[in-house]
């Protein structure tokens, strides 16, 4: 499935960011010796990342709202044809911890599931994305490199990935505003502060 097909998927609104999962693994639950639960993060928080022409920072806290009040699902590659498990169902189990957005998927035992399992435990996928909206952000220069801050966001979908990808087209517009916003400021300082110097050449 190509990287278009993918973005397609998604609605417009909602933007996508992928982690390479160090802790990503199937393990067993209620006793049982099968092995089909995964977990590992989503999402970790106060690491700058994101294509060349800005970066991003998740904030800790972002998610907790979204945990508590938004029923997320665990798809595949972020298909909702390729159902992994649902927080309404305790199928899915999401929280936030020092490190970031913490996932427990009881895995269905269907055909793609069972690819699914079989690959993460070969070692082929071993990384993992979310669908979000941010509901509120910020943008900050940090040495010189202007990164956007997520402060709160709303979860749709947490996914096991085969390969990553960054949908940038919304915050992309959201970073050209922010920098034309910034440069007017600038500008209108520059403008302030040469009409004083001209007053007080004629003072």
């Amino acid at each position: 499935m190509s990287k278009k097909n993918q973005t397609n998927k998604l609605k417009s609104d909602q933007e996508v960011r992928t982690f390479l999962v160090d802790s990503f693994s199937v393990e067993s639950r209620d006793g049982s010796e099968a092995k089909r639960t995964i977990v590992g993060h989503a999402a970790v928080f106060n690491s700058e990342d994101g294509p060349e022409f800005f970066r991003e920072r998740i904030e800790p806290g972002a998610f907790r709202d979204s945990i508590n009040e938004d029923d997320v699902a665990a798809l595949f590659n972020h298909d909702p044809s390729l159902i992994l498990g649902r927080k309404s169902a305790g199928t899915l189990r999401l929280l936030e911890d020092d490190v970031g957005l913490w996932m427990e998927i009881d895995v269905p035992d269907t055909s793609y599931g069972n690819d699914l399992l079989t690959s993460i435990g070969r070692g082929d996928i071993k990384q993992a994305s979310f669908a979000f909206r941010a509901t509120d952000d910020a943008w900050i220069t940090n040495d010189g490199r202007d990164v956007r801050l997520v402060k709160k966001a709303k979860l749709f979908d947490v996914s096991p990935v085969t390969r990553p990808f960054y949908q940038d087209t919304d915050v992309a517009l959201r970073y050209a505003e922010w920098k034309q916003e910034r440069e007017q400021k600038t500008r209108s300082r520059l403008n302030r502060c040469k009409l004083q110097l001209a007053l007080n050449r004629h003072t």
